[in-house]
């Protein structure tokens, strides 16, 4: 039986990749590890395991984690790396044979990191441990606080799109979420913890209650009902899973904040359809026309794929249009990468590396035009702000209702504290950080 000084003094050292989701399940590794005696790591220690929650959305994601697990080994050469996430998912023998690795857990492991580890302690024999494909059909739970302020509630698993560029369905398994009942009691304890902001995470959170009589709107307006909770935020979500009545509630909603994040890919319908996604441009535009006009001050952001299978240069550039004509916040560009076993490997047209990164350039270069409209319009306004606690060296800064980011002169006391804030212009470091001044 694991009790919780099953670890004595062991010392964790936690490494994310990727997306929100897996944040939220990092968090929740490490606070299970922290009920068994497993603390983080202190600056300047010497971690006794190092947790790797990994990303495949990319070749280069898999780089990345590659090189960090390698850096790792260097770095602490008596440390276990234990690695789990769609990259230890999707190549786990791949994974298991660079060094330094002694647990590899795929995703449906993660939350079962804790009896993997103590097993490990005991016969020091490498494990991995992957669910196959085809079986991963469990949802676990998982709502943790991040490493500043707010909490990220993991409410749906999976996905059943496959879209023709993307490996996440092998990675992550169907779609599957779990209840509103068992959401509404996360969100509870977050309020009971002292939370304030909970981000709403998942693949394809859209789909919640798929094969259930309940979806996504009935379970935001169940959140909408907690006390205590005073701000919720929407991670991506599907176009054609953002339905009317979504932006409604969030429009007339307190607690949901004026703020969305929208995948496009690709603003041209040939693209799209290349990709195997799941509307067209006409919708999309819908979709943004009808945020901006019931929530006129709401912040979104748009996930772009650049350089994918099929984008002629004449596609490209009728993306790129139509994105500049979009009354929306900011991009969030990916350069197109082969993923092995996707069927975008069927389309003829490949685009050419040195090509795909100019059009990068091109798309960020319209990013922060977009971003610099948005921002100066609430040059010299006044906003809410959720002050997070600084991190060394950094003053207090924090997000208004609306997703700017914006630094004042606080005293740490106000960490966790909503207050309102004039925004006085654009940090030393750009747009991305606002300057504000606290309003009494």
């Amino acid at each position: 039986m694991i009790d919780n000084t099953t670890f004595g003094n062991a010392t964790a050292l936690y490494h994310t990749f990727g997306c929100k989701l897996n944040f939220a399940e990092t968090s929740t590794v490490a606070r299970l590890l922290g009920e068994h005696g497993v603390r983080r790591v202190s600056q300047g220690e010497a971690p006794d395991f190092v947790i790797v929650n990994t990303c495949s959305v990319t070749e280069l994601a898999d780089k990345k984690c590659r090189q960090a697990i390698r850096g790792f080994a260097r770095r602490y050469p008596d440390a276990a790396i234990v690695v789990t996430g769609c990259y230890a998912q999707l190549k786990s023998d791949e994974v298991a044979s660079l060094p330094g690795v002694k647990i590899v857990g795929g995703t449906n492991q993660k939350l079962k990191l804790v009896e993997m580890i103590d097993q490990w302690r005991h016969d020091h024999e490498s494990r991995v441990d992957v669910t196959p494909l085809t079986e991963l059909r469990e949802f676990v739970p998982s709502c943790s606080r991040g490493d500043r302020t707010r909490y990220f509630l993991k409410v749906q698993d999976g996905c059943d799109y496959w879209c023709s560029y993307c490996t996440i369905p092998r990675a992550r398994g169907r779609s599957r979420s779990g209840t509103i009942d068992e959401m509404v009691a996360q969100a509870r304890r977050v309020a009971a913890e002292g939370g304030r902001e909970i981000v709403i995470t998942g693949v394809n959170i859209g789909d919640f209650g798929k094969g259930r009589d309940d979806n996504f709107l009935d379970l935001i307006k169940q959140l909408d009902l907690v006390d205590g909770i005073e701000r919720y935020r929407i991670s991506s979500i599907e176009p054609n899973l953002l339905t009317d009545e979504i932006i409604d509630f969030v429009a007339g909603s307190r607690r949901f904040m004026p703020h969305f994040h929208v995948p496009l890919q690709s603003g041209s319908d040939r693209v799209l359809e290349l990709m195997r996604r799941h509307y067209d441009t006409g919708l999309f535009r819908a979709k943004m026309e009808r945020i901006v006009s019931a929530i006129p001050d709401a912040f979104i952001g748009v996930d772009l794929i650049v350089g994918a299978r099929g984008e002629t240069l004449d596609e490209f550039e009728r993306s790129r249009d139509f994105i500049a004509s979009l009354p929306i916040s900011r991009l969030h560009v990916f350069t197109y990468s082969e993923r092995p076993g996707t069927r975008a490997l069927e389309i003829e047209h490949v685009v050419d590396p040195g090509e795909k990164h100019r059009r990068t350039r091109e798309m960020l270069a319209v990013s922060d035009r977009l971003l610099t409209d948005f921002t100066g319009r609430f040059i010299g306004t006044e906003r809410k702000v959720l002050l997070e606690h600084p991190r060394k060296g950094h003053p207090m800064s924090g997000f208004t209702d609306n997703y700017l980011k914006v630094s004042v002169d606080a005293p740490v006391r106000l960490d966790n504290s909503i207050v309102n804030v004039r925004i006085d212009g654009v940090g030393p470091d750009g747009i991305e950080e606002l300057q504000g001044t606290i309003v009494e």
